[in-house]
């Protein structure tokens, strides 16, 4: 059987380079392209995907929340992690998500086939730069690997959250969500007081800074 592949990018020329990649292998099938977070998660609710292959920073929802959510839906479903970047937090970030594989954009076009091939399997997948990231993090023995901020925040204040750090208002947060304007009021001053944040602009910030948004 044809293993069942979603992508999920805001960059259509990523996406075209990925359909490049896979058109080659008969035993692989894309079965949808997203260009968001939470299109990527109503879409994989709704197909069942066998791997997911997760953009980190997508508008609406992030990757690591799109992960979440789709593994909180579909528990066998495998994500791999695109990203262009490459360092030790984010790294944990992405193995607290749950998602089993962690690739690098400049190494796709050569390990995103070797990829798949390991997470149908049900194994984790990493470059050799990025296991090792693992194995130094398991040599110096367990410790909290979360940002503790974010990980007190529930899984609707992070979507609050990256919607605010995108521009949009209160009214139109509450519109995106389905949610009161009262509502998205009270989840914006959670997340300032959980955050210990004082404006705006250090929310922005915070985004940015953790990967939630692109600069």
């Amino acid at each position: 059987m044809k293993t069942r592949i979603l992508i999920a990018d805001d960059h259509e020329v990523v996406r075209q380079g990925l359909l490049r990649i896979l058109e080659g292998a008969d035993d692989i099938e894309v079965v949808a392209e997203c260009t968001t977070g939470r299109e990527a998660v109503a879409r994989a609710t709704e197909l069942k995907p066998d791997i997911a292959i997760i953009d980190i920073g997508m508008p609406e929802l992030n990757g690591l929340e799109a992960t979440r959510q789709i593994l909180c839906h579909l528990p066998r479903t495998e994500v791999l992690i695109l990203t262009i970047h490459e360092n030790e937090q984010l790294v944990q970030d992405v193995l607290v998500a749950g998602a089993k594989g962690y690739l690098l954009k400049s190494d796709a076009s050569k390990d995103l086939l070797s990829a798949i091939a390991a997470l149908r399997q049900h194994k984790p997948f990493f470059t050799s730069r990025v296991a090792q990231m693992v194995l130094q993090e398991f040599v110096r023995g367990p410790r909290v690997v979360a940002r503790r901020g974010e990980r007190r925040l529930t899984q609707r204040e992070r979507e609050v959250l990256q919607l605010l750090a995108e521009g949009c208002s209160n009214k139109e947060v509450a519109a995106r969500l389905g949610i009161s304007v009262k509502t998205a009021e009270t989840h914006r001053a959670n997340i300032m007081r959980k955050l210990d944040l004082h404006s705006l602009s250090e929310l922005v910030r915070y985004a940015i800074r953790n990967k939630l948004i692109q600069p």
